[in-house]
């Protein structure tokens, strides 16, 4: 998985064991909306779907702070594979 692109400010998160913890125990709170975000604008396609489904990101997409193009993207994505 490649997580340098997604948190290159924050080196923790480049732990992929501490990353799925810190998912799993923050689920349906901010910091995993948080999380969820970063992955949406900056991360693989292929490491988001490996982290959440697309069920879940279609359900939360309007939480989200995501800028036009992503927004634009992640909704095309829903629209094809969801």
């Amino acid at each position: 998985m490649e997580l340098i692109a997604v948190f290159w400010d924050l080196p923790k998160f480049l732990d992929e064991n501490y990353l799925r913890q810190f998912l799993e125990q923050q689920k349906g709170k901010v910091p995993y909306f948080w999380a969820m975000t970063r992955f949406l604008i900056y991360g693989r396609i292929i490491d988001v779907l490996r982290l959440f489904t697309i069920k879940e990101i279609s359900e939360n997409l309007d939480k989200l702070q995501l800028p036009g193009y992503s927004l634009k993207m992640w909704k095309r994505m829903i629209e094809v594979y969801g």
